[in-house]
């Protein structure tokens, strides 16, 4: 009788979670309710989600809101459209915008896609061969399996705990990777040859292909500093979470470490070179940036 936030009881999904995380740090005050059925004497002032044919249920059949990309809302969508800057603002997070449309990219818009069917692969390209364990796979893992007798609000209530470590993971680094934009930017803009060198690491991959700069296009490794030590030397992908470089690193440097790769490589403190050629190492700045200049010279195809 006292609740002001309302969802579906039952089987329940990543985005009523998520949902419910999202307005529990917007409003602590929330009181959740889970039903099978809304009644209709409910508060004014309740937020019903995921159920009952709302302004934040997706599941009617005239439903048909979604963004410019094509993926529709669901439930967590909507309420993170409406009250996402809130919450930042909340946060007091700057570039506010930046980090909501960001956050709704890297987080809010997989669990969207999965909870309204979008994720199935084009039918020209071959089968998975394995089944990937999505955020929404594993918070649906919660519920009761078939032969348990289990409190269903028990496992939400575990389910939420989790999730809520996730969003907060997730916001902490969207608003970490925002704030690295201008330092990158920066760096691009005094990059030479192909090579971009950092004084420190931070995320580079979004603001190399996101960047006007015309020097960005011709990026191709990235040196910064280690955190096992020493400097590493990255090349840059053909796209964003691509396993393909624009010049991968020689191939004959492939797997070598320690004095064999020092020999091939020629640089008396390189340390190692990943087999997949996307990364290798040195002990100082001067290693590294020597390691990107031979592989920027290699001529090998």
């Amino acid at each position: 009788m006292d609740a002001n936030g309302y969802t579906h009881s039952g089987t329940f999904h990543a985005d009523e979670v998520l949902a419910t995380v999202l307005l529990g740090k917007i409003f602590p005050e929330v009181r959740l309710c889970r039903m099978r059925e809304i009644p209709n004497d409910i508060s004014p002032d309740a937020i019903v989600y995921d159920i009952g044919g709302g302004k934040y249920d997706h599941h009617q059949r005239n439903f048909d809101e979604c963004r410019e990309n094509g993926i529709k809302y669901s439930s967590f969508g909507l309420l993170w459209r409406e009250f996402g800057r809130v919450y930042l603002r909340k946060m007091e997070v700057q570039d506010e915008e930046k980090v909501f449309e960001a956050f709704d990219v890297d987080f809010v818009q997989g669990i969207d896609a999965m909870d309204n069917g979008q994720l199935k692969r084009n039918k020209t390209e071959e089968p998975l061969l394995v089944k990937t364990a999505s955020l929404s796979a594993v918070i649906s893992s919660f519920n009761p399996s078939w032969d348990e007798h289990v409190d269903e609000n028990l496992r939400f209530y575990e389910a939420l705990k989790m999730a809520e470590v996730i969003f907060d993971n997730f916001m902490r680094r969207t608003i970490s990777k925002i704030s690295a934009t201008e330092k990158v930017e920066a760096k691009i803009h005094d990059s030479r040859d192909g090579i971009m060198i950092l004084d420190e690491f931070c995320p580079w991959q979004d603001s190399i292909f996101e960047s006007k700069d015309p020097k960005a296009m011709k990026l191709l490794y990235v040196v910064f500093p280690s955190n096992r030590g020493g400097y590493n030397v990255q090349a840059v992908p053909e796209q964003l979470g691509s396993f393909r470089q624009r010049k991968p690193l020689p191939s004959n440097w492939s797997g070598l470490s320690g004095k064999e790769f020092i020999k091939k490589s020629g640089v008396e403190d390189a340390t190692f070179c990943h087999n997949a050629c996307f990364i290798a190492g040195a002990k100082t700045l001067k290693g590294a940036l020597l390691l990107a200049q031979k592989a920027v010279e290699n001529k090998e195809d």
